[in-house]
């Protein structure tokens, strides 16, 4: 998805991945790019939120590989303070949560697109 809106990244996850997935280049105009690190988080949509102890800790591993920006993905959702731990130190940490994973899924129409669904109760009241 992230290589779909324009990174080019290299995916160097698994074991002893030092807290980074993916590692690569966010082209920011026709001369200019950031190196930026990703890491990806499985966390369940309904369980505990991403605390800011995980952004912090994901920070400092990406400024260690050299990152001038990075992202962070969940299926999850962010605390408040995890957001302001995000913005709070170098490299800035871009949150990626699982609505606004949906919403740019959607938008690159990557294996899935919106299709109407009919509320049958909604007619409920005009019987």
């Amino acid at each position: 998805m992230l290589r779909e809106h324009g990174l080019e990244l290299t995916r160097i996850g698994g074991s002893g991945d030092e807290g980074i997935d993916g590692i690569g280049r966010a082209p920011i105009s026709a001369v200019l790019s950031s190196r930026v690190a990703v890491q990806v988080k499985r966390y369940n949509p309904e369980g505990k939120p991403i605390g800011r102890e995980t952004v912090a800790l994901f920070q400092r591993d990406a400024q260690t590989k050299g990152a001038e920006r990075a992202i962070l993905v969940t299926l999850g959702r962010f605390t408040e303070p995890a957001r302001k731990a995000a913005i709070s130190a170098t490299p800035t940490v871009d949150l990626i949560d699982g609505n606004r994973l949906a919403e740019l899924v959607l938008d690159k129409q990557l294996g899935v697109q919106l299709a109407p669904v009919v509320n049958e109760s909604w007619f409920d009241r005009f019987t």
